[in-house]
């Protein structure tokens, strides 16, 4: 797999990959387009980032806050936030001297529907 990255949103190329797991297998391009996104969350920074910025009250948070929460230095968390927002799992915005980052909606529903498990499904 290269180590060029795909970001998940606004791709129409991703609209087949809306299936449940549990549904229907992946196919193999399915996989590879799905695979750089969920390898980024594979990273407990990242993941915890993540659910840092796409918990937080109205949606989006400034990085000054996000650095605030680990004990890494502020280089090591823009890296992961550029992972992050390189995949487009995040999308920021700057404001002055601060970025504010929000959790692209769009393509955590896309990786929670591939995930999803109904109770049909199980049965």
């Amino acid at each position: 797999m290269s180590k060029q990255r795909v970001a998940i949103t606004g791709a129409a190329a991703l609209d087949d990959c809306r299936v449940p797991l549990v549904s229907e297998p992946l196919t193999a391009s399915q996989a590879e387009r799905l695979a750089p996104s969920y390898k980024a969350l594979g990273d407990p920074v990242r993941l915890r980032l993540l659910s840092l910025i796409a918990s937080h009250e109205g949606g989006q948070v400034c990085v000054c806050d996000l650095t605030e929460a680990f004990d890494l230095t502020a280089p090591t968390i823009s890296h992961h936030l550029k992972v992050l927002k390189d995949i487009g799992l995040v999308t920021s915005e700057r404001r002055g001297t601060w970025v504010y980052y929000r959790a692209e909606r769009a393509a955590l529903d896309l990786l929670s529907t591939v995930l999803s498990v109904s109770e049909a499904a199980v049965a």
